[in-house]
């Protein structure tokens, strides 16, 4: 028998809507999964509700399950729990019942490849689980970065990303990590992610290593007056169609410094013939038992405001981190 399913649409830029669809029975190899959370990664689904994912960019930026094309109608998002509750032929039974983590849209029910899911480790919660991909993120930066024991590092930026990769970079031994926001109210949750903080007008310079992830052109300009000689600069914001203008002369080239994108669409390139993606998030779930990391999440709506919520989160976030959809 069919089953029905209501899933998220942006169906045109700066709105969006709750559609119906149905769902076949699970075919061999495929698992239905109910959901119960999902998380809204503000800074990329902005961009995605206003429509300003760039013509040269909408084929790299497709997510696993997306249906549509960019600008819209679309439906897009990638941080989804649930609980499988139908299996198709040969997946092993054990698998109903069993708690989930899948790169899907927002979408009360669904059918994905087993492989597609990976177990939630019972240590971490629904609401925290959500982060996996956004902690996938960061373990990437990390990697790509490539940081040492006793490094001066900056993180501009205290988004949710921002915030993930300073808690992974404050626990390499020695390492002294400070934020950089500009909103003062970051402080605290620097000082619980075992972290330094400052403004852009207060922070430290001549650090080692700068990871930048503000989503602004003006962070960036920061962050590269926060790296010492021959540091590396790691950008981890993503513009969408901004041009977006750079202090390259004065003394970037004297001071040899690198600037270095990381994106998580890739595996880091230090690793990648080692680890694969499934690898990768696997890790990213392990981390976040880890309680210290409950406080990325800042807000939490129902499925059925969706279209709300997003309108709000995308024109007006006021500080907002990860906002949870509980089903």
């Amino acid at each position: 028998m069919t089953e029905r399913a209501r899933a998220f649409w942006v169906t045109a830029p700066g709105r969006g809507e709750l559609r119906a669809c149905t769902l076949a029975p699970p075919g061999p190899g495929e698992v239905l999964v109910r959901a119960r959370a999902s998380g809204v990664s503000r800074g990329t689904e902005s961009l995605v509700f206003a429509g300003r994912v760039p013509a040269s960019e909408r084929t790299r930026m497709r997510c696993p399950f997306q249906e549509g094309e960019f600008p819209a109608p679309v439906k897009y998002g990638y941080a989804s729990v649930g609980v499988v509750e139908g299996l198709g032929a040969g997946v092993p039974r054990e698998t109903e019942g069993a708690r989930v983590f899948a790169l899907f849209p927002h979408q009360d029910r669904y059918l994905v490849p087993a492989s597609a899911v990976l177990p939630v480790p019972s240590a971490v919660p629904d609401r925290r689980a959500v982060l996996a991909a956004n902690m996938e993120t960061a373990v990437n930066a990390l990697w790509d970065a490539g940081p040492h024991l006793g490094d001066r590092i900056a993180v501009v930026g205290a988004g949710v990303v921002g915030a993930l990769v300073a808690a992974l970079a404050a626990r390499i031994p020695g390492a002294a990590v400070e934020i950089v926001d500009l909103d003062p109210r970051r402080r605290e949750l620097a000082a619980a992610l075992g972290c330094g903080f400052a403004t852009p007008e207060t922070a430290q310079g001549e650090r080692d290593l700068v990871f930048h992830a503000s989503g602004a052109p003006a962070g960036l300009a920061a962050a590269l007056g926060l790296a010492g000689f021959e540091a590396t600069v790691v950008e981890l914001s993503w513009y969408g169609d901004r041009a977006v203008s750079l202090p390259l002369g004065e003394a970037f080239h004297s001071r040899r410094l690198t600037l270095l994108s990381s994106q998580v669409g890739q595996v880091a390139a230090s690793r990648r013939s080692r680890r694969s993606h499934r690898d990768r998030l696997a890790f990213a779930l392990s981390l976040l038992a880890d309680p210290v990391f409950d406080r990325l999440v800042t807000g939490e709506s129902a499925f059925e405001d969706l279209p709300a919520t997003m309108a709000r989160l995308s024109s007006a976030p006021d500080g907002a981190l990860c906002e949870v959809v509980r089903y």
